[in-house]
């Protein structure tokens, strides 16, 4: 008989909410997307957030912190990659981007892909020992091109909002 222990009931918490998690995020790389008035305001507060709660935590571990400056550093030239490769719209009906499809879903992936090698390592490789997220630098270093890559695309996709208004203001 199966006994239901902690980290068993995360997981069953946690798999589902993390396939919808990436579901949505995936489907966000792909086609054309409506600007939102508050989802990026949402992700250039989030995001930084989490990179100075994270840098805290390995605070005690300078080639930690490296790691996640690495992966921030990459995120940052990612995301002005991906604003540099991204259509945009502006329209009667609002504001449209099509974000760089293959850019998004390669970093969704990386991200994906070494969440779940974490799992596979909480819980078959070394199944009750307790981990930390911020104890893997190669971990730091994937949060960190990911945080830094919306962070900075985010912050793209808002500063052509701007500047749209100004022209649309300026012409009237």
């Amino acid at each position: 008989m199966i006994t239901a222990n902690p980290t068993t009931i995360a997981a069953v918490v946690l798999v589902p909410l993390l396939a919808w998690r990436i579901y949505r995020r995936v489907r966000r790389t792909i086609g054309r997307q409506r600007l939102s008035k508050i989802r990026p305001w949402l992700t250039v507060a989030f995001f930084p957030l989490l990179v100075v709660v994270l840098g805290l935590v390995s605070a005690s571990h300078p080639e930690r912190l490296l790691w996640l400056a690495g992966g921030l550093a990459a995120g940052a030239w990612l995301g002005a990659y991906g604003l540099r490769k991204t259509a945009f719209e502006a329209t009667d009906e609002g504001l449209y981007y099509t974000p760089h499809a293959p850019l998004g879903i390669a970093i969704s992936v990386l991200f994906v892909g070494r969440i779940l090698y974490r799992f596979y390592e909480i819980y078959a490789l070394a199944p009750g020992r307790v981990d930390d997220f911020a104890r893997s630098p190669l971990t730091l270093a994937i949060f960190g091109v990911l945080a830094a890559y919306y962070t900075v695309y985010v912050g793209g996709l808002l500063r052509w909002r701007f500047r749209v208004a100004r022209e649309a203001v300026a012409s009237a």
